[in-house]
């Protein structure tokens, strides 16, 4: 449910009040003797966070996803700076074969 910050337009006393979306907007002052009006200000309000399907996927990926990617890029990190196994030289090329004439 949010919270909505109201004034009042006589005394100047700031509140908050949580209602549903669907209620109508306070009109009294809470502070006793006040009978002034009161008016709904603009607030900040919060954050939506989007999950579920149509959305960034790598926005909110699971644990395990993340830990298996950084398995992933620990091991290629590591087999691109180990060194080169040795190979073995290559052999000489074999003599051309002559026909004779």
């Amino acid at each position: 449910m949010p919270t909505y910050e109201y004034e009042c337009q006589t005394c100047g006393h700031p509140f908050e009040a949580k209602q549903s979306m669907k209620d109508p907007h306070l009109t009294d002052c809470p502070v006793e003797g006040c009978p002034g009006p009161v008016k709904r200000k603009i607030g900040l309000g919060a954050g939506f966070i989007f999950k579920g399907n149509g959305f960034y996927i790598t926005d909110y990926r699971s644990d395990s996803y993340k830990a298996a990617a950084k398995k992933d890029s620990e091991s290629a990190a590591a087999s691109t700076s180990a060194p080169a196994a040795a190979s073995p030289a290559p052999s000489a090329p074999a003599p051309a074969k002559t026909t004779g004439a």
